[in-house]
Parts: C-alpha cells; structure tokens; sequence
C-alpha cells in the first residue's frame, strides 16, 4: 500500500511511512495517528508517530504525482518471523487482547467495517477486475450474500465494538526475545467489532501453517492467551470462522482497486485461485455451509 524506509541517526532506529498518492486522506492519516498516541499513552506495546520540530507529525511530499504525505513512526523491537512458538502465540493473544482494551468503544472518522464496505462494494470491485474469472467469482459472490445475512443477524448487543486494526498477523508485529509483541502498520484501522482482529489473526495462522495439529496448538494458545485479559463471548466465539472471510473479501478487492499503483505483477488469475482456495480449505476446516 505505501512504501517504507528506515531511517538512522546514529544510535536509533524509525520508519519513514510514505503513503501513496491518493490512498489516504489526510484526516485518515490523522485518525490513524491519533489511534496510536492514545494506545502509547495507555502503555500498549505498538510503533509510535513521532513528531518533527514544529510538533508536526504529517509531512507532505511534492512527488510527481502530487502531495504525498509521510510519517515517522518508532521502530518496533524484535524480530519479524513466522516460525513462532506456541507460546509466543499465547503472548500475542495476551498483547492484542490489551490493545483491544483499549480500543474498545473507540470511533475513528474512517471506515467502518460493516457488511457495505466488507462485502457488497467489495465484490463488485473485485468483479469487474476479474471479469474473466467466472467459477471464483459466482464464489465470492455467493459467500457475500451468506455472509451478508451473518452480519446482519448478529446480536450487537453481545459484540464488542471499536477500533480494530484489521490486519493482525505476523508481517504486523515483531517479536522480541520471545517475551515481548509490538503491533505496527495501523494503515487499515477503521471501526468495527473486535472479534474481526481475532478472527483475521487465527485465519493467517491457518493459512501459513499446512499441519492442522501446528496450527491448532497455537491457535489455541493464542486464545487462551487472549483470554487472560479479556474474556471473547459465546457469540463473538461463534461468529469467529465467519469474520475473516469477510476481511478477506474486502482485502482481495483493495489489491484490484489498488492494482496501477504497484510495481508487482503477482495480481493475477492464478492468485485468484489461491486466495479463493485459502477460503475454500478454512470453510471446509470449519465445516460451514455457504447456501
């Protein structure tokens, strides 16, 4: 989505966040900003904004396409890797349940991750990209509607709401001598039930690790570490296989409607297939029926 430098001064290390041109507002950008001062100043283990001289943390960039802005962020400690243990994977359940603790009841003036913005734009976004992609496309199409009808039958009352990041997994977060989990690139943060962060996490999970009793031992660390700190409702447990499917349909359209800015030529059919597969093995994994 953006394009990332790290910057030296000798001693310290940050990241310099350039947005690409026209992908985030600057009130977004802000949004996001304001986000993570409130978890650093609640004590929560994420990548800070750092301000320049003139107490400024957005700059804007004169690029040939026209102003993009950057931000620097602090450097989060540790490792980034997906050959964790399953007791780091408890840790991070314990580390985003307290980022959640903090979130929870908390609006942003971005997106809001409903069943319009997940599911229905999505799919026609992705459609038009893939017009030649019939038998993936029914797919998507048909998952929307299930899961359309999921999302709107939920009990609200019985669902934690507030700012979620919506792209937790490990290519988020780094690792530090295995005692300690920092979450960075909020790029996606937007409103919506909690459960989404959970479910996202636990499907990348499943999606990087092929053996099922790998990843049903961290699965379950994760959970129990998660748990430690706040407890996740019958109804938010129930609703967990079904959440990330949704992300998944909305993130599969961002790469279509994002496809010109990029230089990688991954964007094809054969992703297509795979992303769609990934589904295909995690609904069959949960034994859900799309009708």
């Amino acid at each position: 989505m953006n394009h990332l430098y790290i910057v030296h001064d000798g001693e310290n290390k940050y990241v310099f966040r350039v947005y690409t041109h026209h992908w985030r507002t600057e009130l977004e950008i802000h949004e996001e900003l304001r986000l993570l001062t409130h978890l650093k100043v609640a004590d929560r283990q994420v990548a800070f904004p750092i301000a320049d001289q003139s107490n400024k943390f957005i700059q804007e960039i004169e690029a040939p396409e026209g102003i993009r802005f950057g931000v620097l962020f602090s450097y989060a400690k540790g490792i980034k890797t997906a050959k964790f243990s399953p007791e780091t994977s408890f840790l991070i359940g314990k580390a985003l349940a307290k980022v959640q603790q903090s979130t929870e009841n908390v609006e942003l003036k971005r997106m809001s991750y409903n069943a319009q913005n997940l599911l229905k734009n999505p799919v026609a976004k992705t459609k038009k990209f893939y017009s030649k992609n019939t038998t993936e496309i029914e797919f998507l199409e048909n998952l929307s509607d299930f899961l359309t009808i999921k999302l709107d039958n939920v009990d609200q009352q019985k669902m934690r709401y507030g700012t979620v990041h919506l792209d937790v997994w490990f290519d988020n977060l780094h690792i530090d001598n295995e005692e300690e989990i920092t979450f960075f690139d909020f790029d996606f943060c937007g409103n919506g039930y909690l459960c989404f962060d959970i479910s996202y996490f636990l499907f990348q999970l499943f999606t990087t690790h092929l053996h099922q009793e790998e990843y049903e031992a961290k699965a379950d660390h994760f959970i129990r570490g998660y748990e430690t700190v706040t407890k996740i409702s019958h109804e938010e447990k129930q609703f967990l296989p079904y959440a990330c499917l949704a992300i998944m349909n909305y993130y599969i359209s961002v790469q279509c409607d994002r496809f010109e800015y990029w230089t990688n030529i991954f964007l094809n059919e054969d992703h297509l297939k795979r992303m769609v597969g990934n589904l295909k093995r995690w609904i069959a994994y949960h034994k859900i029926e799309v009708k």
